[in-house]
């Protein structure tokens, strides 16, 4: 097949530190093309998704100039022979292909906008659209609106290393953006009253509100020792960092659309404990791959428990249900299917 994939032109394709999306659809294409697909890529001019590439920019403050410049430059999919085209970017950006009969996929990896999908779903061409969501959590908002097939996501298991035992002194980690929603500060709580270290890793997003939920509730708990941030982190770091952990914190106090965060360090072997939050309960089986709790106590309860994992059974899960490979079938079968009624 002859696919074009579409992402915002915020972060390269792939991303060197921070960027979910972009993870997800390099590693999508990587899969398409080994399975000789022919992949043209919609997206930051300086990504290297090692297929054909055509760079694009938004202005920081999106507005009509920005809709029509993109939309005349993906109208030109129509005329290229495209089989169809996916985007995992703003659905206004593919606006002058919905009355084609183009069959057009949109993924959503965030809560979607039920006031937009129903627009798209007005003017573009009958069954020719069509929706994925990374979770059930997120499927579930697009209830009676739209059909719409959850497609995990999910990672390369080759650029996590196994990791089947670590020391009973091995540190929690917390990766993520330093953020309130992120539940930074409830990680360093948990690491406090169990007396573990905890290592923090993560950029802290510019709005002023996130600066200063990190000094006031972050930095003054930070003292090297118990308690470490080491900032943002590359691929080879975050390998590292996860593999070498007891367990991986997500205290979540957002709904959160999937977190792949989770499934790296179930690639690493490393058992999860998080939030009953958004998809977390759909990821984490209690006792098996990690712990879903409810509250700060049964956390901490939770990491005390954590040696009683079997790290062999987090790798399995993430080889199962969320390695890139079983992302990318069944990405290619929803195509086949679509494109098959067309």
């Amino acid at each position: 097949m002859k696919i074009a994939i579409i992402v915002n032109p915020l972060i390269p394709v792939p991303p060197e530190q921070y960027g979910g999306i972009e993870r997800i659809v390099f590693m999508l294409i990587q899969e398409l093309t080994q399975k000789g697909h022919v992949v043209t890529l919609y997206a930051h001019e300086n990504s290297g998704p090692n297929c054909q590439l055509v760079g694009y920019r938004e202005s920081a403050t999106y507005g009509i100039r920005d809709f029509i410049r993109i939309n005349s430059l993906t109208a030109g999919i129509a005329f290229q022979r495209f089989d169809l085209v996916h985007t995992f970017g703003r659905m206004s950006n593919i606006a002058f292909l919905m009355p084609l009969g183009l069959p057009k996929v949109v993924s959503y990896q965030l809560p979607p906008t039920v006031a937009q999908v129903k627009k798209a779903i007005q003017i573009a061409r009958k069954n020719s659209l069509h929706f994925t969501a990374c979770s059930d959590h997120i499927a579930r908002q697009l209830g009676g609106i739209a059909k719409v097939t959850t497609i995990y996501n999910g990672v390369g298991m080759d650029d996590y290393a196994f990791n089947g035992q670590v020391p009973p002194d091995a540190p929690l980690v917390f990766l993520g953006r330093i953020q309130q929603e992120k539940g930074t500060d409830i990680a360093i709580q948990v690491a406090l009253k169990t007396g573990r270290r905890l290592i923090i890793a993560g950029n802290i997003p510019d709005e002023r509100h996130h600066r200063q939920y990190f000094e006031e509730q972050v930095a003054p708990f930070i003292d090297r020792q118990q308690i470490r941030y080491i900032g943002p982190v590359n691929n080879a770091q975050k390998n590292e960092l996860l593999r070498n952990a007891r367990a991986m914190l997500m205290p979540v106090t957002w709904d959160e659309p999937f977190g792949i965060v989770m499934a790296e360090a179930l690639a690493c072997g490393t058992p999860v404990i998080g939030f009953n939050r958004g998809a977390v309960p759909e990821v984490i089986t209690n006792g098996i791959n990690g712990f879903v709790c409810e509250t700060l106590e049964g956390m901490i309860t939770a990491v005390d428990r954590s040696g009683e994992i079997d790290r062999r059974k987090c790798r399995a899960v993430a080889e199962e249900r969320f390695s890139s490979g079983v992302l990318a079938g069944q990405y290619e079968q929803l195509y086949r299917e679509i494109t098959a009624r067309h």
